[in-house]
């Protein structure tokens, strides 16, 4: 299979990946707001084997680009995720280019920042939690918008699920280059 089609398929896996992590709000509001945090045990193996594929610019700029176009046409995308992607996606690239593009170090450190490209996606009840809240009674089950309201506000609980995503990454990744040695080999 060409790399195109190769590069094609993991965005649409990432793509996947992230309806995922938004239908786990059907269950409960909590798994919405901090399923970003293991969500890079699954995004890992396709950063990697997708950086294995593009030596070069562009694997974070093609993946989150490919999902915030597809958000932007559905009209899912909204300022908060505009710019978390935007950032996210310039620093991942700006680390992968600082170690060198066809370094393992450098796709493990570009992970990090790109790990937390589903928190941009749910910024929105944070930056704007009057209207996630007026969206929730529209379009979710009776009461699912005092279910969420504790959640926003428990701002401590986000903060150390932030900072747990770090070490998920770097776990997520290491087990991503054990499963997928193969694709490892031509970066030193």
């Amino acid at each position: 299979m060409k790399p195109f089609f190769k590069t094609l398929l993991m965005a649409i896996a990432y793509l996947a990946m992230f309806v995922m992590g938004s239908s786990s709000g059907l269950i409960h509001p909590v798994c919405y707001a901090y399923i970003g945090a293991l969500l890079p045990l699954v995004s890992a193996f396709i950063y990697l084997y997708t950086s294995s594929l593009i030596r070069g610019f562009g694997v974070a700029t093609i993946l989150n680009g490919f999902v915030l176009i597809l958000c932007l046409l559905v009209g899912e995308a909204d300022t908060a995720m505009i710019i978390g992607f935007i950032l996210l996606t310039a620093l991942s690239e700006g680390i992968r280019w600082y170690c060198q593009y066809n370094t393992i170090k450098g796709v493990r450190w570009s992970f990090v920042p790109f790990a937390f490209s589903f928190f941009a996606y749910t910024a929105h009840w944070w930056t704007d939690t009057e209207a996630s809240l007026a969206a929730a009674v529209e379009e979710m089950p009776v009461g699912y918008d005092q279910l969420m309201k504790p959640v926003i506000d428990n701002v401590p609980v986000l903060i150390v699920v932030l900072l747990l995503t770090i070490p998920v990454s770097l776990l997520a990744m290491r087990m991503a280059e054990r499963v997928l040695k193969k694709h490892t080999e031509g970066l030193r």
